[in-house]
């Protein structure tokens, strides 16, 4: 099923008696999602992106624009004639119910047509069960399980109509991190197993980029970059997206651009760029930094760092945005004589941004 919002629009009246604006929770948002595809809209909590799900399913209207399933236009119909499933992020399971009972509770209210036989039913829950590998679960109340075996619960009570659309509102987020990587996992699984077209709304960028044909990275109400995770984290469009985008964040730092390089401070940390002369951010990836006694960025050490399989390197510069910068390096490259740590550069990993504007600036 393949989903279409066109110039979509929310707004919410002004509560605040003091002043007159309202609020736009998604402000002209316009994107196709192929049949199939696992989408994943990404950005900071307050950006929309539970709201553009909502409005997705039917819990809300739009106040402008329009949604298409296929070619049907769904704008105006109701949540329950969308063929949609939902997954909350408190899972909203019925506490009195077993799991069996749980999943059965939304073929148990359809009615007229769509009604189906009891043991139609059974065998589709039992179904979505061994799907999500609960199978053994069937009679147990849901303060009996864990939290991974709840939400699993929920994404089969989600897939038991079987939806035309699959959506899921931050739905790890009540998980430890071990349990949220194991879940998430899963959920791939499931997604590619059943072709269910998928949105799936998060503010961890690492679930997004893990899982996700094509992630949608949202700030106040609009789209800043959609692609594929790993093209929208090797190109930026901006100094948001790159700054969101990456554990560990982007090291950014004040700089400037004269004669085909890029400066930091009083060195030359880039050259052969094809740029005005101008002020610029310049953001470096943890992973584009070499270790180099003679490389031209120079930072004063704070610590090392071991972090199993690389090695964390700590440092402090006058031009950095942020008190700390963080450069990640193989440990055969450690080799400290000096409280001051040297760094050439990867010139892949380095992007250049407007000052003014912090629209990414193409440099070659």
């Amino acid at each position: 099923m393949k989903v279409v919002l066109q110039n979509l629009t929310k707004i919410y009246p002004s509560r605040n008696k003091k002043t007159d604006s309202d609020v736009i929770a998604v402000n002209d948002f316009s994107f196709e999602i192929a049949s199939g595809d696992l989408v994943g809209l990404l950005g900071p909590s307050g950006c929309g992106k539970s709201t553009a799900l909502n409005l997705i399913c039917g819990l809300q209207s739009p106040t402008s624009g329009s949604i298409f399933f296929d070619e049907d236009d769904v704008t105006a119909v109701p949540p329950e004639r969308r063929g949609v499933g939902v997954v909350f992020q408190n899972y909203a399971l019925y506490p009195h119910l077993t799991v069996k009972e749980n999943i059965l509770f939304p073929l148990q209210n359809l009615k007229g047509p769509d009604k189906i036989p009891k043991q139609d039913m059974l065998n589709r829950a039992n179904e979505v069960a061994g799907l999500v590998q609960i199978a053994g679960l069937m009679e147990r109340k849901p303060s009996e399980l864990s939290g991974g075996q709840q939400q699993r619960v929920a994404i089969a009570r989600a897939l038991v109509k079987m939806p035309r659309i699959l959506l899921l509102d931050e739905p790890f987020s009540n998980l430890d991190a071990r349990l949220r990587l194991q879940t998430r996992e899963e959920l791939r699984r499931i997604q590619r197993q059943t072709q269910i077209t998928t949105v799936f709304v998060t503010h961890d960028q690492e679930e997004a980029m893990s899982i996700s044909d094509t992630i949608i990275v949202m700030r106040d109400g609009k789209i800043e970059q959609i692609g594929k995770p790993q093209q929208v984290y090797d190109n930026p469009a901006n100094l948001f997206v790159a700054s969101f985008l990456g554990t560990p964040p982007i090291n950014v730092f004040e700089g400037h651009v004269a004669n085909g390089s890029a400066y930091i401070g009083n060195e030359a940390v880039i050259s052969g760029i094809n740029a005005e002369n101008q002020q610029v951010y310049i953001g470096i990836r943890p992973e584009g930094f070499i270790l180099n006694r003679q490389g031209p960025l120079k930072c004063e050490l704070s610590r090392v760092e071991a972090m199993g399989r690389d090695i964390s390197i700590v440092s402090k510069h006058s031009a950095s945005a942020s008190s700390i910068v963080r450069s990640i390096c193989s440990e055969s490259d450690i080799s400290f004589e000096s409280e001051q740590v040297c760094f050439s550069l990867k010139p892949e990993k380095v992007f250049l941004f407007s000052k003014e504007t912090e629209e990414r600036i193409t440099s070659a």
